[in-house]
């Protein structure tokens, strides 16, 4: 069979249904193309905020979109999740150019996903290569020091370090659903004292309070604004520069309302905190949350047990909460490995690259064992 493969600046550019017809086989929200259009659309993954699409779509003998994969041109590591500026440091610092480098991620989103997008009717496996060596040729073509697949499929990520690509792990946190009917019946798992303390903080964190979960056509653009003013308080106090604009959040609740499940909380009548979740086939997505007051245990009740008791209802398999907070194992999210793989261009990089992640690896997993050993909040006779 003979492929053509094309450089595509937007995935608009693609189009939703050539777009689709490869990704919505997965079931992913992130991957979807009213997902990846609104980063673009709303300004937030553009040119000048560093972030050039550089999207692949494979085509077969009669023009057919057969495969896609979202790709980037990088001036920069921010929004990405996986933190490899010390290996930039250390490249610039010995007189290489480190940026622009060429990155397959989804904007700002710290979710583990397909990368290598195959239309059902074509094998995945060869979708996968070919698109895996047009972004290696693009890479050469470009002249850019490397090129980034963050946060692949544990499938993908043995498939590309098969094909020579250097692989990390690190590790975020999941909720498993045990095969709960009830938010009481997930409790009834965990140890007495953990028990015992989330009911102390949902009760002290929901007082005075009325929180729902909006889905849908629930979700009216009043509540955009105010979610919106928390990502921007939030954001502003932890990263200093906050990626997504008001924009994004109307776009996808224009086109992706139903996969949304948007927690908020009001006193009085007003909001005064949010979570926004995505929800995939099989999982929830904690994404962004913020707040204009100061509630004990709100952060809690909002992220991580709303997000429970949504998931047990609509029998999802669990709930990915993201990286970083060690206190989320304390809450029934416990440590789970995730992926990426790098391939980068000059030896006198990717050797010491290579033996750090070498020995990065084994202790990322050292790690997750004796979490989950130590810290676990389940009962020990549940094993």
């Amino acid at each position: 069979m003979t492929f053509t493969l094309r450089v595509n600046d937007r995935v608009a550019d693609i189009g939703r249904d050539a777009w689709d017809a490869c990704a919505s086989p997965s079931g992913d929200p992130f991957v979807s193309f009213d997902f990846l259009d609104a980063c673009e659309a709303s300004g937030s993954a553009v040119p000048r905020e560093g972030w050039a699409g550089r999207h692949l779509s494979l085509h077969d003998e009669t023009d057919r979109v057969i495969g896609v994969m979202p790709l980037w041109l990088k001036g920069h590591s921010q929004g990405e999740y996986v933190f490899d500026h010390s290996w930039a440091d250390a490249y610039e610092r010995a007189g290489g150019l480190y940026y622009p480098k060429l990155l397959a991620a989804v904007p700002f989103t710290p979710v583990t996903g397909p990368r290598f997008l195959a239309h059902p009717d074509a094998d995945a496996g060869t979708v996968r290569e070919a698109l895996l060596q047009g972004a290696l040729a693009l890479t050469d073509r470009l002249g850019v020091s490397s090129l980034h697949i963050n946060f692949p499929t544990h499938d993908e990520w043995r498939a590309l370090g098969e094909a020579g690509l250097l692989q990390r792990q690190d590790m975020q946190y999941v909720w498993r659903n045990g095969g709960y009917q009830t938010f009481d019946d997930f409790l009834s798992a965990l140890s007495s004292s953990r028990r015992k303390t989330v009911r102390r903080e949902r009760r002290e964190a929901q007082a005075g309070l009325d929180i729902r979960v909006l889905t849908g056509a629930d979700i009216e653009e009043a509540h955009w604004d105010a979610f919106f003013a928390f990502y921007m308080d939030t954001g502003s106090r932890k990263w200093g520069r906050p990626y997504l604009t008001r924009d994004f959040f109307g776009r996808i609740g224009a086109t992706m309302a139903d996969r949304i499940a948007l927690v908020m909380a009001f006193r009085d009548g007003i909001p005064i905190a949010g979570a926004l979740n995505l929800i995939g086939r099989d999982a929830l997505y904690g994404r962004q949350w913020g707040a204009l007051d100061d509630v004990p245990f709100l952060h809690f009740e909002l992220c991580y047990y709303r997000a429970i008791e949504f998931a047990i209802g609509r029998g999802l398999s669990r709930v990915e909460a993201g990286a970083q907070g060690e206190h989320k194992i304390a809450r029934g999210y416990l440590p789970s490995p995730v992926w990426s793989a790098h391939w980068i261009a000059d030896p006198a990089l990717r050797a010491p690259v290579a033996d750090y992640l070498e020995r990065e690896r084994p202790a990322v997993d050292a790690e997750i064992d004796a979490m989950a050993a130590e810290l676990s909040p389940f009962r020990k006779d549940l094993g």
